[in-house]
């Protein structure tokens, strides 16, 4: 045997393995096989499967199908995989086999050899087996699906909803901010009557609060697990308890309610409650999209655009022009937008190309809804804390346009009519006048009646201004 080398066996025959590391002759065979994009199934992915294989250990532990040092060896490996210490010892490609059996037996390689490291064995040297004890009455068929909807549970519980929860609490923040400030509202890009600058804040903040409830929504589905299910979901060669035994430690290790599955045929041959999920994430970055686009338009100029927003000054935005300042963390939040609705379409189209009684899109799919969910969960972070509380309005410039806007005459309708309010405010446009002095040159309106009716901080609330 080489010095950087040992030699492990498989079902196929031998492979050289690097002589340090902690994985065996299948994942090695799976390096050979997919070099395809360097990218990996990352930290969340890498944490659910060591509870995975912790929580299948205990449960065969207590119905006597493993032994107890064997079991307390695998248990304290997996705690190690569980806390990140090896995650340069899952190397496999995203792009993979359909089913994941590669990152299965990358896990069972890893906490194999490291339970018998800890026993005081060699690598290699399988005194414990990552088939025949880590892998016990499982297959990859079922632990990676659990996998997948534990990880996407704690990505969406523990990063998505506390980050929207910051964003909400920035938004109404700002709310109360500017709840005094009037300023034109804007239908189709045109003047329309006025808002309260709070007022368009308190609408991003329902956005925000709303996604919340979509998010928290998809949990149910993704709370059931296909463990116990193991190749094609009658669960041979797994005792009747052990699903159920199983969900109850997974529920314990990550603080979650989880359950098995309804049906395991469908938990394993359909990732469904993935692409509900993943969509109730799409319809989030969407709200995250558009508010950011808002904010880029009420803030933008600052002297030859909108203007109504001042924007706080990240860093100089351009090499070319002294002085501009770009809105460049808006900017990022609408690049995530985009590729979460990239990510939505790998989800969506591999949830439902699954043939028969496996789906094969297990790896990709985990992927893009893992990136999704941390994409989503920072730049929200960073959306509030470095854009949205740093927004100051330009109050000046809010009141003076809102009395140049025309949507003004909306207000004069119940007073002098839709015909008279057309031909005030046609007349003031044309000759580059307010609607008010319109309307009082015409005699359609005294001063005062003009103050009453036509006062832009009455408009910004329900009811008839003229009633009386």
């Amino acid at each position: 045997m080489s010095e950087d080398f040992r030699i492990e066996e498989d079902s196929l025959g031998e492979m050289r393995v690097p002589a340090d590391a902690y994985w065996g002759a299948q994942t090695q065979r799976a390096l050979g096989n997919f070099p395809v994009s360097s990218l990996t199934l990352g930290r969340r992915f890498l944490r659910a499967l060591g509870i995975v294989k912790k929580a299948a250990a205990q449960a065969n532990r207590d119905l006597g199908l493993l032994g107890e040092e064997t079991a307390d060896a695998i248990v304290t490996a997996a705690d190690e995989v569980i806390a990140g210490e090896h995650d340069d010892q899952f190397p496999v490609d995203v792009f993979q086999t359909g089913s994941g059996t590669s990152s299965n037996m990358n896990a069972n390689e890893v906490i194999a050899n490291l339970a018998t490291e800890h026993r005081g064995g060699e690598l290699g040297s399988r005194e414990i087996h990552p088939n025949d004890d880590v892998n016990y009455g499982q297959s990859s068929n079922d632990v990676i699906p659990t996998a997948m909807h534990v990880a996407a549970l704690e990505a969406v519980v523990f990063d998505v909803v506390p980050a929207l929860e910051g964003l909400g609490d920035e938004l109404a923040a700002a709310e109360k901010r500017f709840e005094g400030v009037v300023k034109t509202g804007r239908t189709h890009l045109q003047d329309a009557t006025p808002v309260m600058l709070g007022q368009e804040f308190g609408g991003y903040r329902t956005q925000v609060e709303k996604g919340i409830e979509r998010v928290r929504g998809s949990r149910e589905h993704l709370s059931e697990l296909a463990l116990g299910g193991t190749a094609t979901g009658t669960g041979l060669n797994t005792h009747p308890e052990f699903p159920w035994r199983a969900a109850e430690y997974i529920s314990e290790a990550t603080g979650l309610s989880v359950r098995e599955a309804d049906n395991h045929f469908e938990a394993q041959a359909a990732h469904d409650a993935m692409s509900e999920a993943h969509g109730a994430l799409r319809t989030v970055a969407g709200s995250l999209d558009k508010i950011a686009n808002d904010l880029r338009l009420l803030a933008s100029g600052p002297r030859n655009g909108l203007g109504e927003l001042e924007q706080p000054e990240n860093q100089p935005g351009s090499s070319i022009m002294p002085g501009k300042v770009n809105p460049v963390v808006a900017e990022s939040v609408n690049q995530v937008h985009t590729q979460v609705v990239g990510n939505d379409a790998a989800v969506a189209s591999g949830a439902a190309n699954g043939q028969l009684n496996l789906n094969l899109y297990k790896p990709v799919v985990a992927y893009n809804f893992l990136q999704s969910a941390r994409l989503i969960a920072n730049v929200s972070e960073v959306f509030a804390e470095r854009f949205v509380a740093k927004l100051a309005a330009n109050e000046t410039h809010c009141a003076e346009r809102v009395q140049q806007s025309m949507a003004l005459a909306t207000a004069l309708n119940p007073a002098i009519g839709y015909d008279r309010a057309s031909e005030v405010a046609k007349a003031a446009l044309e000759e580059d006048k307010s609607v008010r002095e319109v309307a009082i040159e015409r005699g359609y309106l005294t001063a005062e009646e003009a103050d009453e009716v036509l006062d832009p901080a009455k408009m910004t609330e329900r009811g008839i201004l003229s009633e009386e």
